[in-house]
């Protein structure tokens, strides 16, 4: 029986020597080397491709008219929209799981820094300042953090900050549930959805925003919720109340954001996603004291683990190709719209 076969541009992949390339026994895999971003891929054995691993599909894609299952290398999958994959009865799955751990230490890391106010800590020490303010001396233990959408990195966020003595609200569409369907690092997040002190539906947005210190976005990016997180929404937490986004800058509207740094309801924000890339210099985020930018490097393919835990999610699915099984995170062909 013929091996289905995958074309590849995976860093997993072409970033090691051809002698040295991971086997996957199940498929035939061809990796196509010295390939640039954003140019077609060679069609000569298209109509014979099943299995697409790679940043972002090829553009001309409608010519792999055999295509069953794309593989892709972030967790986010805003940049396959173009391509309407919803539609054409075509797999997705991302690579949840192997994010959770470094975007989750970048939230507890941002919540310490703006409730001890590091940025001004620092600023003293680069001018020779002396001052014990006791707005340098705040905690994280008691304070509530909420996550919105309950995810991998919101789990490991979640699992983090209990162990750090705070509560934990959530707000999600789905309520608790377990993670039997994605992959996660053993020993990390909430598999079985037991450790936020509440769960809040979408009727009570209102109530779970009251609730906060801190508010974190763990939502992906799509058609239903760009502009989710509107300036009644902002200004409905706390006044004083920290905003963190790891997800996607979109998902809160911008004029909202600005709205509420300026005249101080919020008493700051941490943003690793943005509304261009790079964030030109004369955008008016940069000019907040209250606010921390860090250039998407919450969890990124630098990390140590990255290539690691890409290839346990597409070695576990491949088998689980070839065995007729359910893939393991399977986008909704809702959410590609």
């Amino acid at each position: 029986m013929r091996k289905p076969l995958c074309f590849t541009t995976a860093p997993s992949f072409v970033e090691v020597p051809p002698e040295q390339e991971p086997a996957v026994a199940e498929i035939e895999l061809c990796v196509l080397r010295g390939h640039a971003a954003g140019q077609p891929w060679p069609e000569e054995r298209a109509r014979e491709v099943e299995i697409v691993f790679c940043s972002s599909p090829p553009p001309n894609l409608a010519a792999f008219t055999g295509l069953r299952w794309l593989q892709i290398e972030s967790a986010g999958f805003s940049h396959l929209f173009p391509f309407k994959l919803g539609e054409k009865g075509i797999t997705v799955t991302n690579a949840r799981g192997v994010f959770d751990c470094p975007i989750a230490e970048w939230n507890i890391a941002m919540m310490v820094n703006l409730v001890r106010d590091l940025r001004t800590l620092i600023r003293n020490q680069d001018n020779r300042v002396w001052d014990r303010a006791a707005k340098f001396s705040g905690e994280l233990r008691t304070r509530t953090v909420g996550i919105w959408g309950y995810g991998g990195i919101g789990r490991e966020t979640a699992r983090l900050a209990k162990a750090l003595g705070m509560k934990v609200h959530v707000l999600t569409r789905s309520g608790k549930k377990s993670r039997a369907d994605s992959t996660f690092v053993e020993g990390t997040g909430d598999p079985d959805g037991s450790l936020p002190d509440r769960y809040f539906d979408e009727p009570e947005r209102e109530a779970f925003l009251r609730s906060l210190d801190f508010l974190i976005l763990a939502m992906p990016l799509t058609a239903k919720t760009e502009g989710l997180v509107s300036e009644q929404d902002l200004r409905t937490l706390p006044k004083g109340s920290y905003l963190l986004n790891p997800a996607r800058g979109p998902l809160i509207q911008q004029t909202a954001l600005l709205a509420v740094l300026r005249d101080g309801h919020l008493g700051g924000a941490a943003l690793d996603t943005h509304y261009q890339y790079p964030l030109p210099p004369e955008h008016p985020l940069w000019g907040f004291p209250h606010v921390i930018l860090t250039p998407h490097i919450s969890g990124t393919t630098f990390s140590p683990y990255f290539r690691e835990g890409l290839l346990r999610i597409f070695r576990q699915n491949a088998a689980r190709y070839v065995a007729g099984q359910p893939l393991l995170n399977v986008v909704s062909p809702a959410d590609l719209q």
